[in-house]
């Protein structure tokens, strides 16, 4: 008994490629730039010296790396960074809360002005005040 081979048939032409939907492709290549740091090091050539002693400390590494390039750092050291920069940015947003206080969101003006529109029964000026709302002005 034989067995008898038979080749696949191949495509002449290449499959399609398909469009990006939803923007996968970008976040993908934003992952990949996170991950080689990229993100990070541009942050660093944006900052001052004096910024960078600051996150140097935060991050417990010698305030003397501030000239240094990001790059030439070891990855232990630039995710102490990435690290510091977490915790800074977290502190300074509990700070604008707590300095802000506890003032509504400006947008519930703009909705309690809707919901009287509707009350009203003057739908245009409902959407009107819907419009606003959610471009974002407020």
């Amino acid at each position: 008994m034989s067995a008898r081979i038979h080749r696949l048939p191949t495509p002449s032409t290449p499959p399609v490629v398909q469009p990006d939907r939803g923007a996968w492709g970008a976040l993908r290549a934003e992952l990949h730039a996170r991950v080689a740091d990229e993100d990070l090091v541009e942050l660093w050539s944006g900052l001052a010296t004096g910024e960078r002693r600051t996150l140097l400390a935060s991050a417990r590494i010698d305030p003397r790396e501030a000239r240094t390039a990001l790059h030439s750092m070891t990855q232990l050291d630039r995710d102490a960074i990435r690290a510091a920069i977490h915790r800074m940015s977290q502190y300074a947003g509990r700070l604008r809360g707590q300095l802000a206080g506890d003032k509504p969101h400006p947008s519930r003006e703009l909705a309690s002005h809707a919901r009287q529109a509707l009350v009203e029964g003057n739908t245009e000026a409902a959407m009107h005040w819907l419009a606003i709302i959610e471009r974002g002005v407020a």
